[in-house]
């Protein structure tokens, strides 16, 4: 290995403080902070409005007001086909990030993944086809050919090890095969695992979650998602087995490659900034695993 972690920039996690106190000061909204929640990559605040209401706060640094607004549209398909998202209650435009409340639904974050808390996931991103048709949304990038805005960088896994820069080679490989972005006219969740849905007491699927970057495209990716889940081996092998046919059931090898592709590049990216070596191989060892 060429290169330590820490030499790549890691994504920057939100200071809620601040956040607050900028919204108040740009736009005149007071929220009390109550607490920090505990998932998340990025981070996410538990807040109350002056009316005592709670809600969640989620921070989006360099994304533009117009693409917030889109997200906060696209979350209204998915409700409107009742999918359980977030309503977004407030978008704030802060020059250079983007300030987003949403609404608090019920639930927690499971506890475990069984087999029928995926087949409860598998029939929300069902309801997600064909849920943009004669709509002007964005397509999903899949950035394979170059990289993405703050992660799936490609520089990471060609200066880490031999084994991360055949990895490349292969998603540039993919990347050359297909357009740089996906094609159908269903909305994608396009982090769309456990740790982004709530649960019930009793392990009822309750609300899908951070919908951040939500665009057209197809939403079988996001069962090509589910088993980028990690790290690799937090799931049981049932549940490997049941996303790995659904995957099969849905998906012909040529459709699947470049959503493969992409998530591989996006884990062992993340993992490579951000997690230990260990956890790198073993996103190397998932990645690899398809590749044919």
């Amino acid at each position: 290995m060429s290169e330590e972690p820490s030499q790549f920039p890691r994504v920057a996690r939100l200071d809620a403080d601040r956040l607050i106190e900028r919204l108040a000061v740009e736009t005149g909204l007071r929220l009390d902070l109550e607490s920090h929640s505990t998932g998340g990559q990025v981070g996410a605040a538990y807040v109350r409005w002056p009316d005592g209401h709670r809600s969640v706060l989620t921070w989006q640094p360099g994304v533009s007001l117009r693409r917030a607004r889109e997200t906060a549209r696209n979350v209204e398909f998915a409700r409107a086909v009742g999918v359980p998202a977030p309503r977004y209650e407030l978008v704030a435009d802060l020059d250079d990030e983007v300030a987003v409340v949403q609404e608090l639904l019920p639930g927690s974050s499971p506890k475990g993944v069984d087999v029928r808390l995926v087949e409860e996931m598998l029939a929300v991103d069902r309801r997600l086809y064909g849920v943009l048709a004669g709509t002007d949304i964005a397509a999903v990038p899949l950035y394979l050919t170059e990289s993405g805005p703050g992660f799936c960088l490609h520089e990471p896994l060609q200066a880490y090890s031999a084994r991360s820069r055949r990895l490349l080679e292969w998603v540039h490989e993919v990347g050359r095969t297909v357009p740089p972005t996906m094609s159908g006219d269903d909305l994608v969740h396009p982090d769309f695992h456990p740790d982004n849905v709530l649960v019930t007491d009793d392990g009822v699927l309750s609300a899908v979650v951070d919908w951040d970057g939500a665009a057209r495209g197809d939403a079988r990716f996001g069962i090509v998602n589910m088993r980028f889940f990690g790290p690799p081996g937090r799931l049981a092998p049932e549940v490997v087995r049941r996303i790995d046919a659904a995957i099969d059931e849905a998906l012909t090898p040529d459709e699947m490659r470049p959503y493969w592709a992409a998530l591989s590049l996006r884990l062992v990216d993340w993992s490579i900034r951000h997690s230990t070596p260990a956890d790198t191989e073993g996103w190397l060892d998932l990645a690899e695993s398809r590749i044919s």
